[in-house]
């Protein structure tokens, strides 16, 4: 999620942690010197003792109240690890209503809407291990190589159903952003299928995560221009998409 913020998911999701937390929400752990140094730039900017609270919030990301000459502001942790500018940016916002400042800090947020959790909970086990790859592995590896080890969505197999007739198309992989999670098809679950290309479809669901769709006049583009650049810089895009043309009907008989 942030280097400075880390957000313990359903343990389902990491059986190895053998925690046991009394709520069912996520819990975050915050690095409390970037807390510090965040509320030291509002001190700097307030005539008044400044309180700052981190949340996980899913609808407020900003809010602040000043009361008794305290000033007293709930920020997402998605603020704790911003650009310098986009936290000059807030601290002008709370602290003296800038309306500029106030539309760059939108804008962030809008950037950065994969760092909030999930709406609902994801209700089916997760199956992360198959026969033949290791689907949380090959996340990881994918999220420290590209994404910092920021994006914190869920990957699973998807559930296997007996085809009634011969398929004519196949869904790799799907995104869902409700739940913030990823499903890989369990057809690629075969010791054939290169480690690389399962990956690259985990990657292409990241984006997903990463990017939101672009709306346009009437219309919506959930693959807009940046979201085709930033496909295109997973290390083996061509030999994925080579090897997906070469093998798309074996993949549709399995």
């Amino acid at each position: 999620m942030a280097p400075a913020a880390l957000r313990v998911p359903n343990p389902v999701h990491t059986p190895q942690i053998s925690l046991t937390f009394p709520q069912s929400q996520p819990h975050i752990f915050v690095h409390e010197g970037a807390r510090q140094t965040l509320e030291r730039r509002l001190r700097a900017a307030f005539p008044g003792p400044v309180v700052l609270a981190v949340t996980d919030n899913l609808h407020s990301m900003v809010s602040y109240a000043r009361r008794g000459g305290i000033l007293r502001a709930r920020l997402h942790l998605m603020f704790l690890d911003a650009p310098a500018t986009i936290q000059e940016a807030l601290v002008r916002y709370i602290a003296r209503g800038d309306r500029v400042a106030s539309q760059t800090v939108g804008r962030y947020i809008d950037a950065n809407g994969h760092r909030i959790r999930a709406i609902r909970p994801v209700m089916t086990p997760l199956v992360t291990k198959g026969q033949h790859h290791d689907l949380l592995a090959l996340f990881h590896d994918v999220n420290q190589r590209y994404f910092s080890g920021t994006v914190d969505a869920l990957v699973s197999w998807g559930r296997s159903s007996p085809a009634r007739r011969p398929r004519a198309t196949i869904k790799l992989g799907s995104y869902s952003a409700v739940e913030r999670l990823i499903r890989i098809h369990p057809n690629l679950d075969r010791a054939w299928v290169p480690r690389y290309f399962i990956q690259f479809i985990i990657y292409h669901e990241m984006l997903h995560h990463v990017i939101p769709a672009s709306r346009g006049p009437g219309r919506s583009t959930i693959h807009p221009p940046d979201f085709r650049h930033r496909e295109q810089l997973f290390r083996h895009y061509e030999r994925a998409i080579e090897w997906e043309q070469a093998h798309i009907g074996r993949i549709l008989r399995s």
